[in-house]
């Protein structure tokens, strides 16, 4: 089970981490819990960052907010802040606006914090397992299965268990992180999970999809990736109340690592952004989406070159739906239509978290912040005076 008691040591990291992060807090940190949910206009992205390009950078998760300007377009800041003792990465709203935040895989910790008031609640993994770096809310009729349960819901997590390389899946409380209890993903590292908001076929609303990146992964390796020959990437879904296999899909290539997840419910179709794993010369050409009906997954069509690497997708703002896939290898945005088809790129250096709002897209990079439309509209978002350097990891999510 989780361990929920820091040990002395990592007590002693946080504590040094938010002393030395005391100083550098500003007025719009301060200001978050007075402003949170009450500015017409402003949209607020809960995200992960780091200070700079250097190992010795300090981690961040936080809140940024996107502003109005009185003069047109936008400019964006830091909201709130909390230190983190090693990079994060996926994060989950919950419904009382506190955010759960999962390490990058191999990660020990996994963390619930309420902006507005800088309440922490962390926990910390057991020796022979490691988060994966996403969680995800589970329907009240999973919280409801759990007898272990209380009101406050049930959070997944993807892990890996250390001794046989093999996925799971923890099921936790949602205020104290505590696990009740354990399903396998059936596959080698569960990386993203998504639970279905209605019912797929002859699949039941709340099932939850996860996506198995298929790499093989030993505490002695951390994030090294080796034998990669015996890579075995798949999709699954499973029950929401037990957990047993629904289903299970994969591709025709295994060294195409699926990654990461976003539905689309008007259309009923789930976008997926893959990692290659092959050599380089066949890395460039591979595709990086492809979509899953509930019946079939489907590569990418008529994609050009793009190194191999969907850093993260979401639904694209378009009248005929559709999904876009952030290239930080190369720099741009690939826009794909519900058939996986591909529609064309977006450049933006380095970008990598995007997230949809309404209309729009907010999307991250080396470069700081854009808004997109469509395809071909652009425009960037002034960083504050307060903004610099900042490398935000792969995803954002929209805070109510």
């Amino acid at each position: 089970m989780t361990a929920l008691s820091t040990s002395l040591p990592r007590r002693a990291l946080l504590r040094g981490l938010g002393a030395s992060a005391m100083g550098a807090l500003g007025l719009a940190e301060l200001s978050f819990a007075k402003e949170a949910g009450s500015t017409a206009g402003v949209t607020r992205l809960a995200a992960v960052w780091r200070d700079g390009p250097s190992a010795m950078a300090q981690d961040w998760a936080g809140v940024l907010e996107v502003l109005p300007q009185a003069g047109g377009g936008h400019a964006w800041r830091i909201a709130a802040r909390t230190p983190l003792p090693t990079r994060g990465h996926g994060v989950q709203t919950l419904p009382d606006g506190q955010l759960v935040f999962a390490a990058r895989r191999p990660g020990d910790w996994l963390l619930r914090w309420q902006p507005q008031t800088d309440a922490l609640q962390w926990a910390w993994m057991q020796e022979d397992r490691c988060f994966n770096g996403h969680v995800a809310l589970a329907a009240p009729a999973t919280a409801r299965a759990q007898s272990g349960a209380g009101r406050s819901g049930i959070l997944f997590t993807t892990e890996t268990d250390l001794e046989d390389s093999q996925g799971c899946i923890g099921l936790r409380d949602a205020v104290s992180l505590e696990k009740l209890a354990e399903w396998r993903s059936h596959g080698m590292d569960p990386h993203e999970l998504l639970v279905l908001p209605a019912a797929l076929g002859k699949l039941p609303a709340g099932t939850l999809v996860v996506a198995n990146g298929g790499i093989p992964t030993q505490s002695e390796t951390g994030r090294s990736k080796k034998w990669l020959d015996s890579m075995d990437p798949s999709l699954v879904a499973l029950h929401p109340a037990d957990g047993r296999l629904l289903g299970q899909w994969k591709l025709p290539d295994p060294r195409l690592s699926i990654r990461h997840l976003a539905w689309d419910a008007a259309r009923q179709r789930l976008g997926i952004a893959l990692q290659a794993e092959h050599d380089d010369a066949r890395r460039d050409s591979a595709p990086i989406f492809a979509v899953w009906d509930g019946q079939r997954l489907q590569l990418a069509q008529d994609q050009p070159p793009l190194a191999g690497y969907g850093g993260s997708v979401e639904c694209a703002p378009l009248a005929q739906g559709g999904f876009v896939v952030s290239c930080p290898k190369s720099d741009c945005m690939a826009w794909f239509d519900a058939q996986a088809r591909y529609l064309g790129s977006s450049p933006q250096g380095d970008v990598c978290p995007v997230a949809r709002d309404g209309a729009r897209l907010w999307a991250g990079g080396g470069h700081g912040v854009a808004e997109r439309t469509s395809r071909s509209s652009d425009q960037a978002v002034t960083a504050l005076d307060t903004v610099t350097g900042l490398m935000f990891d792969n995803h954002w999510r929209l805070v109510g």
